[in-house]
């Protein structure tokens, strides 16, 4: 399937096919003059066999579902048949074509040119007589099968069959001609115009007069100017002149005049008379054109000699090609054959030129548009062509060849043939650009390394600089391109600094002379009047006999090394200044810890001259300065340590106290740490030591300022939980006070109302016990200790917790509404620390609206957002200002408030692992949210 698809015509050409095919089936119509019968000459199957010849068999089903549109199209326009019985008969004729061209394919080979009588016969035999036996067949079975006309089918096929062989040998040759001869740019010369012009003129004279049943007996005299046609003019000529004949019998048919017709009793005789005509006619005009292109073919060269030639251009190690005038490939020699895969007849494609599709087929790429218009210009003017260019091999390697054709003339001058030679230079073309690209890179690379280079003959005269030799000398010395041969001598003179001019010349000198290698430094003038370091190194190069072939030198920029040096000297030294100057004492030590550099500080520190003062015999020089400058308290433990990190290589930190040169000691921080060397053995340690001694007395100070402010953390807890109990106590108190006084009027009433009056002393002892369990519960909560809790219904609380503010509610002039979700878990908490917050939460909201002139509400509503129980007491007062720091100890924004209340709610809801914060309402009012999760484990 792809090989189908990527072979699809273009849609022009199915387009041309279709109207052809159509054009054939309507030509076919005309001329079906006998009563009753359907069929005649069938121009469609010439049309149809043509384009399957001249067509890979990998695009036939395109041409064979194009032809079956057409069909249908013609059924509907001019015959009028039952579409089942049209189709029936196309299948005949798409199987007689398909046959035919494979038939005629396989035996004249592809493609067929009707070049030779034999590729004629083998056409007319084989797709004007084998192929219309199946395509008669399957027609005229189907005419009797669906009863057309009640034709029969004996009666049919003699005509189906005579009228498909007439339709193939009288479109199928013009066709072939047309599509592969008429791309040629052969011109007719002025001559042969004239000729065809006349011939032309008699050809229509005499087939008007011959083929009328006025003037002439016979049809067949029109055959001289139809040979004459095939003679003169090969198969164009025939083709033009078959064309013009079918045409003017169709134009006689149709209006009457012709001699094929007659009576309706003889009219079936007059139909085979003019088939046969026609097919005669057909036959005849491509043999004499087959003959004559032969006949054309043999002045060239004769058989015998051809294959003679044939060998021996075979057996050329070459590639030879031959072309005709207009460039048109027209013969591979067998070596050529066999590089690229394909013959001359391989590079034919429909719509292309066999020169366009070589190209195509064969160059590079790259090299197509240059070949293509260098042999199309030799062509036009008849110049030699020559010319390098890459070819592809049958395995798709492309490879170099080197061509050359020259032009064959005749005797009046003119172009003949082209002949063509070409050979293989791949090996020579891949080593000539390796030798380049070997040159070129060696080039590059002594262009591009940053040294100059230079060469001299063996008496010291000039032989190569390289580019940044040259470069260098441009821009210093004026009009060096004047100078023809410029001397070393001249060059020291211009370039070398004064002062070092003389010792180069006589270094050079002297290696000149004794043929030695030499190195030597100096200064060498820029472009910018400045000197740079220079190092220059000259070596000999020896040929087979030791004898001095010549010197080769090198001179390289070290001014930034020389440069560099100098400044890591004076980088030294100032480093040095620096490690004395460095406010840290500091010390190296060997691998195995002996002391070897103390710095000007450490020295001073210690009132030492130089470090031999701590040699003591007997002892290391480490143990004697330690024991000699260290406290004697820390001295064992710093030895130990520093001979520990010895052991392990790991660094040690240590504090100490070092005596200074007045016998006071002073606390330091010591550190010690090794340098290893790309191995890792430890080339030396270093060591320093940081005078801690104020910061050691300013922590002691510290401490035991922190020791007083822990005292006096304690005096403010010890405040802050009495602030607390007095605040949380203060509301069970208030409301025992509210009670009580209720109670003394309910008995000073006339009569005593002793029922109230038991209920209210009922309220009294329940606010009683609830200040002693809140004073109970604030110090557990100060404490950190765990107060038992249990699964309890939020509800339930919030509920008890407004009836508690019921009466102070109503006092207040603040309608609470109330809203709790449904179905809500149970909550693991401590009942009265929960009601303690709802009742300070609700009692701040009454305060924030005490200066509200409309209406005061209280919202609290409970819901479930995710795995917490979120309570959210909403108001309608005036907002918080400090929404940040109302939660803070002792802040508070009432008049007469302790500021403990919002604090002590955000302990309890943090300690049963909830969350207190507060929101702006808008457009007024605040809202205190806390949550409780579901599962909890209490805080301690």
């Amino acid at each position: 399937m792809m090989s189908v698809w990527s072979q699809r015509p273009q849609f022009l050409h199915l387009g041309l096919f279709f109207a052809a095919y159509v054009l054939g089936c309507g030509f076919a119509q005309a001329l079906a003059i006998v009563p009753g019968i359907t069929v005649s000459i069938w121009p469609p199957g010439g049309v149809f066999i043509a384009t399957l010849i001249l067509t890979s068999p990998y695009s036939w089903p395109w041409w064979i579902l194009a032809g079956c549109l057409a069909e249908m199209f013609a059924q509907l326009v001019w015959f009028h048949s039952p579409l089942p019985a049209g189709f029936l008969i196309y299948v005949g004729n798409a199987l007689g074509a398909a046959v035919g061209a494979t038939l005629v394919n396989r035996t004249c080979g592809r493609p067929v040119r009707l070049e030779a009588l034999q590729e004629v016969l083998a056409f007319v035999v084989l797709g004007a007589g084998v192929a219309p036996l199946v395509s008669a067949t399957v027609g005229s079975a189907t005419l009797a099968w669906f009863g057309i006309a009640s034709q029969t089918f004996t009666a049919v096929w003699p005509l189906f069959w005579i009228g498909d062989a007439t339709g193939i040998l009288l479109v199928a040759p013009p066709a072939l001609v047309v599509i592969q001869y008429w791309r040629s740019k052969t011109q007719l010369s002025s001559a042969q115009r004239v000729e065809a012009g006349v011939l032309g003129l008699i050809f229509l004279g005499v087939a008007a007069l011959s083929l009328s049943d006025v003037y002439l007996p016979t049809p067949y005299i029109i055959m001289p100017p139809l040979l004459w046609a095939a003679a003169r003019f090969e198969f164009r000529g025939a083709a033009v002149a078959l064309t013009l004949l079918a045409l003017i019998t169709m134009a006689l048919t149709l209006s009457g005049d012709s001699q094929f017709i007659g009576d309706p009793e003889s009219q079936r005789e007059r139909q085979v008379m003019l088939q046969l005509f026609l097919a005669i006619s057909a036959f005849s005009a491509l043999i004499v054109a087959a003959i004559s292109r032969q006949r054309q073919l043999a002045l060239v060269t004769s058989r015998d000699r051809e294959w003679e030639l044939s060998q021996l251009v075979d057996m050329v190690p070459s590639h030879v090609w031959r072309l005709a005038p207009d460039g048109e490939p027209i013969f591979f020699n067998k070596r050529m054959v066999d590089f690229l895969g394909l013959n001359v007849a391989d590079t034919d494609k429909l719509g292309m030129s066999r020169l366009t599709a070589m190209i195509d087929a064969g160059v590079h790429p790259d090299d197509a548009v240059a070949f293509g218009d260098t042999l199309r210009r030799c062509l036009a003017t008849g110049e030699v062509f020559a010319m390098r260019y890459r070819l592809r091999r049958f395995d798709g390697i492309y490879r170099w060849m080197s061509s050359r054709a020259e032009p064959l003339r005749d005797e009046d001058g003119r172009i003949v043939q082209w002949y063509g030679l070409c050979h293989d230079i791949d090996d020579q073309m891949h080593a000539e650009e390796a030798l380049r690209r070997s040159e070129r890179q060696l080039q590059e690379m002594i262009d591009a390394v940053p040294v100059r280079i230079w060469s001299a003959k063996p008496t010291g005269g000039p032989v190569y600089f390289n580019k940044r030799y040259q470069d260098h000398f441009r821009s210093v010395i004026k009009n060096f391109e004047a100078l023809e041969e410029p001397r070393i001598d001249g060059l020291l003179q211009e370039l070398v600094h004064p002062q070092d001019a003389p010792e180069v010349q006589l270094t050079l000198s002297r290696c000149f002379e004794t043929g030695g290698e030499s190195a030597m430094r100096f200064r060498w003038r820029e472009k910018d009047g400045v000197y740079r370091w220079a190092e220059c190194r000259v070596e000999p190069r020896r040929d087979e006999n030791g004898e001095i072939a010549e010197w080769y030198g090198v001179s390289l920029d070290i001014d930034d090394e020389v440069r560099a040096q100098q400044a890591l000297r004076e980088r030294e030294r100032e480093l040095s200044q620096l490690v004395d100057m460095v406010p840290v004492q500091i010390r190296r030590l060997t691998p195995q810890g002996e002391p070897i550099f103390f710095n000007k500080r450490l020295l001073d520190f210690f009132g030492l001259n130089d470090l031999a003062q701590l040699d003591r015999p007997d002892t290391s020089r480490l143990a004697a300065a330690i024991r000699t400058l260290v406290h004697p308290e820390d001295s064992a433990r710093l030895l130990d340590t520093v001979r520990q990190s010895l052991a392990t290589g790991e660094p040690y930190s240590m504090k100490y106290r070092m005596r200074r040169a007045d016998g006071v000691y002073r606390w330091v921080d010591g550190r010690g740490e090794p340098v290893r060397d790309q191995s890792g053995a430890i080339v030396q340690w270093y060591a320093i030591s940081i005078d801690i001694d104020g910061e050691v007395r300013a922590q002691e100070e510290l401490r035991l300022a922190q020791e007083s402010l822990a005292r006096a953390s304690q005096s403010a807890s010890l405040a802050e939980l009495s602030a607390s109990i007095a605040h949380e106590v203060n509301q069970p108190l208030a409301a025992v006070v509210a009670n009580s006084h209720a109670c003394q009027r309910w008995l000073t009433a006339d009569p005593p109302n002793l029922e109230r009056a038991q209920k209210t002393v009922e309220r009294i002892t329940r606010d009683a016990n609830a200040a002693a369990d809140v004073v109970r519960r604030i110090r557990g909560l100060f404490k950190r200790a765990v107060e038992p809790r249990d699964s309890s219904e939020l509800f339930s609380i919030v509920l008890k917790a407004r009836n508690l503010m019921a009466e102070e509610a109503a006092r207040r002039r603040v309608r609470m509404d109330i809203d709790v979700e449904s179905g809500l878990p149970l909550v693991a908490l401590d009942r009265v620390h929960i009601q303690q917050v709802l009742v300070n939460l609700i009692r701040n909201g009454m305060d924030a609206m005490d200066s509200l002139e409309g209406d005061r509400v209280l919202g609290v509503r409970v819901r479930r957002v995710g795995d917490v129980i979120q309570t959210e007491i909403s108001d309608r007062g005036a907002g918080i200002e400090f929404p940040d720091k109302i939660f803070e100890p002792f802040f508070t924004t009432k008049g007469n408030g302790m500021g403990m209340g919002l604090a002590i709610c955000r302990s309890i809801v943090e300690s049963h692992g909830g969350r207190l914060w507060a929101e702006t309402n808008e457009p007024q009012g605040a809202t205190l949210v806390f949550t409780l999760p579901i599962e909890v484990k209490a805080v301690p």
